[in-house]
C-alpha cells in the first residue's frame, strides 16, 4: 500500500504528542520535507524482499478435537516431511507455537495472533525437514510466552500428564506435555526466563537452554533480544544431543549467532564423566518458596555422581541471588518495547522480519488487546510505565548488570566445571481455576523462576534432567556450563540418566 502524506494537522499532532510547537510556517515546510522519504517507502513497496529458504511441499494439518488432545498441548497438527536421510531420520518433532512454520496457522498462545498463516519457515525447522523429521504438529504455549505455568494459552491450560490438575509449567508446556505423554520423542522449546526448562522439570522430560546465540531465532516470535532462546526438549539425553545438532550453528539472518561454536554433542553421549568437577550453587537452594524435598533430591542425585569419579563440592555466587532482579529490569521494558509495541517483531535489529506477522499482531493489537492474560497487561503496563516515567534508566542499569552476573558465573566456572541447583524450588503447582483472583493467576505464573532467569541475562547454557519426584511430580535437576561447551553438560547428563533411576526415587 502507498504511503500517504500526512497532513498538515496530522503533523502538528505528531509533534504536539513529543512537546513541539509547530508554526504554519514549520508546518508546511515539514510537509514538503517529508516527500522525499516517503518517495524511498514507495519504492521499497516495489522491491521484492528475500524468503528464508525453499518450502518442502506440504497440507496444511488441523486443529485436533479435544479426544485427540487430552492434555491441550497441541494448537495444531500436521504430518510434514522433506524424505530426505539424516540424524533424525524417522523422529516426530513437535513445534512450539511462537515459531514459524509455512503454510500452518501460528498463535503464539494469543488472541492477538489468531487465524495467521505464516508463509515462511523457521531456520530451525528447515533444517529440521533436511535432517529428515517429520513436523507433527505445533504445541500450545502460554499467552506470547509470558508465564512460567501453563494456564494462560487463550486456547485453554496446558494440563501436566502426571497430574491433569496441575501445571505443566509454561510458556513451552505444550511442548513438554507432549514429549512426557510420549506422543512425540523431542520438540523444540523457547526460553527467556526459564521456558524450556521450567515445563521440562515439571513435566519429567529433558530441556536444553543453549548459550545465547547457539540456536538462531529467525523466524520465530522474539520477546526481548538479548534473552531470546530457542532449543531442545526431548525424552531422552540422546535426544536431546540429536536435535541440537541439527538446530545448532550460525545463521546469517541472526546476528547472535556470529560467535556460535558448535560441537560433537552426539559423542559427548555416554562418555565417562569421571574427573569432571561439580559445584553445588549454594544460593540455588533454600529459597524461601523452596521445597526441602526437592532440594534434598537434587543434593541425593549430585552425592551418586561420585560413584562414577564426578568431583561435587559447594560453591558460592552471591550474585545469583540478584540475578532474577537484572533479569525483571531487561525483560520488562524490553518485552514491552520489542514485542508489544514493537508489533510482534520489535526494530533496529539487523535480522530477518517476518512483515506477514507484523502485520497480524498490529490487526490484533487494535482489535483484541482485551482479550489478552493478565500477565501480557502486566508486561505491557508495566514496561510503559518505568519507559514513560524512568526514561529506560532501570532497562539501561539491568544491561549494565548483565556483565558482572555474568563474570560471577564465569569465575565460577574457572574452578568447576558446571554449576548444579535444582531447575526449579519446587513441583508443579495446580492449575488455578478461571475465576482465581487476578493476584493468584499472576503469581502463580512468575513465581518459579529464582533458578532459571539468571542464566538468560546471563546467556549460559543450562540443562534440565530428571531426578526425583515428590508427591508424584517430576523434580529437575539443572546442570549449567560454559558458554557453549554443551557438550559437557550432555556429556554429564548421560551420566546422571544412565546411574541414577529417578523414576523409583
Amino acid at each position: 500500500m502507498p504511503v500517504r502524506l500526512p497532513t498538515v494537522e496530522q503533523i502538528r499532532d505528531l509533534g504536539s504528542a513529543h512537546g513541539l510547537t509547530l508554526t504554519v510556517h514549520e508546518l508546511a515546510a515539514f510537509q514538503q520535507a517529508f516527500k522525499g522519504p516517503l518517495a524511498s517507502f514507495g519504492r521499497l513497496e516495489d522491491l521484492v524482499e528475500p524468503v528464508l529458504s525453499p518450502i518442502v511441499a506440504r497440507s496444511p494439518g488441523y486443529r485436533p478435537p479435544a479426544s485427540e488432545n487430552p492434555y491441550g498441548a497441541w494448537y495444531w497438527k500436521t504430518d510434514i516431511s522433506s524424505g530426505k536421510d539424516g540424524l533424525l531420520k524417522g523422529k516426530k518433532v513437535a513445534i512450539k507455537d511462537n515459531i514459524c512454520v509455512s503454510g500452518v496457522p501460528m498463535m503464539n498462545g494469543s488472541a492477538l495472533l489468531e487465524g495467521y498463516v505464516p508463509e515462511i519457515d523457521a531456520t530451525i525447522v528447515s533444517r529440521i525437514l533436511d535432517a529428515g523429521a517429520t513436523i507433527a504438529g505445533k504445541a500450545a504455549c502460554e499467552d506470547l510466552c509470558f508465564s512460567g505455568a501453563s494456564h494462560t494459552c487463550a486456547t485453554g491450560p496446558i494440563r501436566n500428564p502426571h497430574n491433569t490438575a496441575h501445571s505443566a509449567g509454561g510458556s513451552s508446556g505444550g511442548s513438554a506435555a507432549l514429549v512426557a505423554a510420549g506422543e512425540v520423542p523431542m520438540a523444540i522449546g523457547g526460553d527467556q526466563g526459564g521456558s524450556i526448562r521450567t515445563p521440562s522439570s515439571w513435566c519429567g522430560i529433558y530441556g536444553l537452554k543453549p548459550s545465547w546465540g547457539l540456536v538462531p531465532t529467525t523466524g520465530s516470535m522474539p520477546i526481548s533480544y538479548s534473552l531470546d532462546h530457542c532449543g531442545p526438549m526431548g525424552a531422552s539425553v540422546e535426544d536431546i544431543a540429536r536435535l541440537l545438532t541439527v538446530i545448532a550453528g550460525h545463521d546469517g539472518w541472526d546476528t547472535r549467532t556470529i560467535a556460535a561454536r558448535t560441537g560433537d554433542y552426539m559423542a559427548a553421549l555416554g562418555k565417562p564423566p569421571k574427573g569432571l568437577r561439580v559445584g553445588i550453587l549454594r544460593e540455588g537452594f533454600g529459597h524461601p518458596e523452596s521445597d526441602p524435598t526437592v532440594d534434598a533430591k537434587v543434593r541425593e542425585a549430585l552425592s551418586a555422581l561420585a560413584e562414577v569419579g564426578v568431583e561435587a563440592t559447594e560453591i558460592s555466587v552471591p550474585w545469583h541471588l540478584d540475578g532474577p532482579h537484572v533479569w525483571s529490569g531487561v525483560i520488562l521494558e524490553g518485552a514491552a518495547e520489542m514485542m508489544l509495541k514493537g508489533y510482534g517483531v520489535g526494530n533496529n535489529v539487523p535480522t530477518y522480519y517476518p512483515l506477514s506477522m507484523q502485520e497480524a499482531f498490529a490487526r490484533g493489537l487494535g482489535t483484541r488487546i482485551d482479550d489478552v492474560s493478565p500477565t501480557v497487561k502486566l508486561v505491557l503496563i508495566l514496561g510503559e510505565y518505568m519507559h514513560r516515567n524512568y526514561h529506560a534508566r532501570y532497562h539501561s542499569k539491568a544491561q549494565n548488570l548483565r556483565v558482572p552476573l555474568r563474570r560471577a558465573y564465569d569465575d565460577a566456572l574457572a574452578r568447576v566445571d558446571v554449576l548444579a541447583m535444582p531447575t526449579i524450588p519446587f513441583t508443579a503447582t495446580p492449575i488455578p481455576p478461571a475465576d482465581a483472583p487476578l493476584g493468584e493467576m499472576i503469581d502463580t505464573a512468575l513465581n518459579m523462576q529464582a533458578n532459571t532467569c539468571p542464566f538468560d541475562v546471563s546467556g549460559h547454557p543450562a540443562f534440565t534432567v530428571p531426578c526425583g519426584r515428590a508427591g508424584g511430580l517430576p523434580i529437575g535437576l539443572m546442570l549449567v556450563g560454559r558458554h557453549f561447551e554443551e557438550t559437557t553438560l550432555i556429556q554429564l547428563a548421560s551420566a546422571i540418566e544412565a546411574g541414577y533411576d529417578w523414576k523409583r526415587h
